[in-house]
């Protein structure tokens, strides 16, 4: 027997993605966000509303990078989301974090979250609250790398959000080969 929950914003993997931008007078600024992910080929999707300083940003500067929160620094990730940037300016730094400008896009990267999505703004919905950005490059830390040159997630170790429990919890264990194991059922 199922139980129901109702209509709620609930799926499984929500993973935990740090939103990062400058501000006009050039302050890196992020903040955690859990709707969001790939919806095109080359496309970020994420609905943050309106009234966020990051979103204020990315509008102004056109640009943003989407880091992968990890195991390592879960406090420091969620601080970015219970701690509004309207009212703490340098949360960034007060969370421990330090930057790097992209090579791609006018847009902070997390020197301490190993892997990001480098973005440069598409559209911004004010109504629904969708962000949408072109990935220009994804970049990572050497050390989350695999022997092949790939990123692994068992050293990445990206967190996601349980919205029902509200818990982070640890991506890792691998259960099978994507686009190999099904074909046995041919």
């Amino acid at each position: 027997m199922r139980k129901n929950f109702g209509a709620k914003p609930i799926t499984y993997p929500q993973p935990v993605l740090i939103i990062a931008s400058y501000g006009e007078d050039g302050t890196p600024n992020a903040m955690n966000a859990a709707w969001g992910g790939i919806s095109e080929e080359r496309e970020f999707s994420v609905c943050i509303s309106a009234d966020h300083k990051t979103t204020k940003n990315i509008i102004a500067s056109g640009a943003f990078t989407v880091s992968m929160a990890d195991a390592e620094h879960v406090a420091e990730c969620d601080y970015l989301g219970i701690v509004s940037a309207n009212d703490v300016s340098n949360k960034l730094a007060r969370a421990g974090f330090h930057t790097t400008k992209s090579e791609f896009v006018n847009a902070p990267l997390i020197d301490e979250l190993p892997m990001a999505l480098e973005c440069r703004l598409i559209s911004y919905d004010e109504e629904s609250n969708r962000l949408v950005g072109e990935i220009v490059n994804v970049c990572a830390d050497e050390r989350v790398l695999n022997a092949e040159g790939k990123i692994d997630p068992a050293k990445l170790r990206p967190i996601i959000f349980d919205p029902m429990n509200n818990e982070y919890l640890v991506v890792g264990e691998k259960v099978g080969n994507a686009f190999k194991d099904g074909r046995k059922l041919k």
